[in-house]
């Protein structure tokens, strides 16, 4: 009979290791996934309207490039600059239309 130490290994350690393998990337590939789907909604609302979803972009693209004297934060900065895109928007809205192609020509007698 062999010693202890040299006997070989029972042949049950090779799928426990594949199967621990397995596993391992199948955790990857759903962390890749939960982290790609759910990375841009962090708390975020669904987005009600077309102007929602161009400030909320204004929002992310101007957050880091505008300056934040008081050190309020991030998300901060990033509401106030979105807030101010609605209310331009909102207000542009509620514009009425002026140019020329809006309005009815004229009658001619």
């Amino acid at each position: 009979m062999p010693p202890a130490a040299v006997r070989s290994r029972p042949e049950t350690a090779h799928p426990s290791r594949s199967l621990a393998r397995a596993l391992l990337g199948l955790g990857l590939i759903l962390a890749c996934l939960g982290t790609a789907s759910g990375a841009s909604a962090q708390g975020e609302p669904p987005i009600k309207s077309a102007q929602d979803a161009a400030c909320r972009n204004e929002a992310r693209a101007r957050v880091f490039s505008t300056p934040d004297p008081q050190g309020l934060g991030l998300r901060a900065v990033g509401r106030q600059i979105y807030m101010a895109c609605m209310q331009r928007a909102s207000a542009a809205a509620r514009r009425p239309v002026t140019h020329k192609s809006a309005r009815r020509p004229r009658r001619t007698r």
